[in-house]
């Protein structure tokens, strides 16, 4: 079965780093473009970030750019999301995704979802 799985959330300091990584089995995984969605208590899920198949395409939710890079390796078939000068309006939990088609920053266009990873950031 298709299986996301995050990791390397924690809790950190404003203005510090975390690296998150997203392990993916069960489907083609060089075939899918993914997504990075994150959800803090009482918002929707909010779209972070996504990245092309061949990782040519790369885009960013405005409130990450710079500060944010995803990249995969389709020969581990992993995902990561490089996360600096963290601020505590990050605090969330982040989930990666498949995308299935659609626009990329709708979480309706994304089929199979990891279960997630906390990331807190202090102030």
């Amino acid at each position: 079965q298709v299986q996301l799985v995050e990791s390397g959330g924690g809790l950190v300091q404003a203005g510090g780093s975390l690296r998150l990584s997203c392990a993916a089995s069960g489907r083609t995984f060089s075939s899918y473009a993914m997504g990075w969605f994150r959800q803090a208590p009482g918002k929707e899920r909010e779209f972070v970030a996504f990245i092309g198949w061949s990782a040519i395409s790369t885009l960013y939710a405005d409130s990450v750019k710079g500060r944010f890079t995803i990249s995969r390796d389709n020969a581990k078939n992993t995902v990561t999301l490089q996360m600096k000068s963290l601020k505590p309006e990050d605090t969330a939990v982040y989930y990666c995704a498949f995308h299935d088609g659609g626009s990329f920053y709708s979480p309706r266009s994304y089929d199979y979802w990891g279960q997630g990873t906390q990331v807190t950031v202090s102030s």
